[in-house]
């Protein structure tokens, strides 16, 4: 009876003690909620109830459901606009991270003299905005007034215009992989730092050659990082937005308002005043992106 009697009086505490204890640790949450929920969730929640509802002439905003859904997902100007981002997506993502791993192997391999200098030179890049990186070479794409037009008048050659409409998307991917290549590198060479030394040893007394370790070593060393690397990638490819809207002006008949889908989201809500439909196209975007980031991890995941 004393027992069971001291039980019953010492419960009561323990079950305030554990109720502090989940409070305490909602308290130490609670900042971090407060910017998510302010930051992402309710921007997305009110674009997805924004997305609901059409403005029309004659009888102002009405509620449509999904009717804004429909009308993008069978509008050929959304879709010519998301095949350009998917073109760019499958050429110019796995470019940029094929050159970002030569570089990081090229500078962890020991033969490469002034390692440091190439590594810097190589990230530096990544240091510049994307406003800024658009504008300069924007400048040198120009054929009447940057180095594509110097190189005519030095050379008396006509050179292919980056501005042409077969090209403007290249030129675009161009800036974007050498925006990016430093970042990743760097991802790509940090975790070849972490691969352990014995590795190395075991390879080297079995007479394993340089492409033998890369392949049988450091490649799957490093594997977890080319897919984080990957879908980064494809998540900025997706928000393709900054470059061809400053190339816009430097080549208005080859980028239009529809170029890429955020491009034509920005021309909907800010240019039409269509900002139900561009919720819409913002949502639609949202959606595919996470689809196909998440695919692409779970490829990733599973041949790791």
């Amino acid at each position: 009876m004393t027992t069971m009697s001291r039980t019953l009086a010492f419960s009561p505490q323990r079950t305030l003690r554990r109720r502090k204890r989940s409070w305490t640790g909602w308290a130490f949450l609670a900042p971090f909620m407060v910017a998510f929920l302010l930051v992402l969730v309710a921007p997305v929640a009110y674009a997805m109830y924004l997305s609901l509802f059409q403005h029309r002439m004659i009888g102002g905003t009405v509620f449509v459901g999904l009717n804004n859904y429909a009308q993008e997902l069978t509008n050929p100007v959304f879709w010519d606009a998301l095949g350009r981002v998917l073109l760019y997506l499958i050429v110019f993502v796995p470019v940029m991270v094929a050159i970002s791993l030569l570089a990081a192997l090229a500078i962890d391999s020991a033969r490469l003299h002034f390692a440091r200098f190439f590594r810097l030179a190589i990230f530096l890049p990544y240091a510049v905005p994307g406003v800024v990186a658009a504008l300069i070479w924007g400048y040198m794409y120009g054929t009447h007034f940057g180095l594509v037009g110097n190189l005519q008048d030095f050379l008396g050659i006509a050179l292919p215009d980056p501005f042409s409409a077969n090209l403007v998307l290249v030129s675009i991917g161009n800036i974007m992989v050498w925006l990016c290549v430093g970042y990743n590198m760097l991802v790509f060479y940090s975790a070849l730092r972490v691969v352990p030394a014995e590795l190395y040893e075991a390879a080297e007394i079995d007479g394993a050659g340089t492409f033998r370790v890369i392949r049988a070593i450091k490649l799957p060393a490093i594997r977890p990082a080319l897919s984080v690397a990957a879908v980064f990638a494809v998540i900025g490819a997706f928000q393709l937005f900054n470059e061809p809207n400053i190339l816009k002006t430097l080549a208005p008949n080859s980028i239009s308002s529809h170029f890429t889908p955020n491009m034509y989201a920005y021309s909907l809500a800010f240019a039409g005043q269509q900002y139900n439909v561009s919720a819409t196209v913002a949502i639609l975007m949202g959606l595919i992106t996470v689809v196909v980031a998440y695919v692409l991890q779970r490829v990733a995941t599973r041949k790791v």
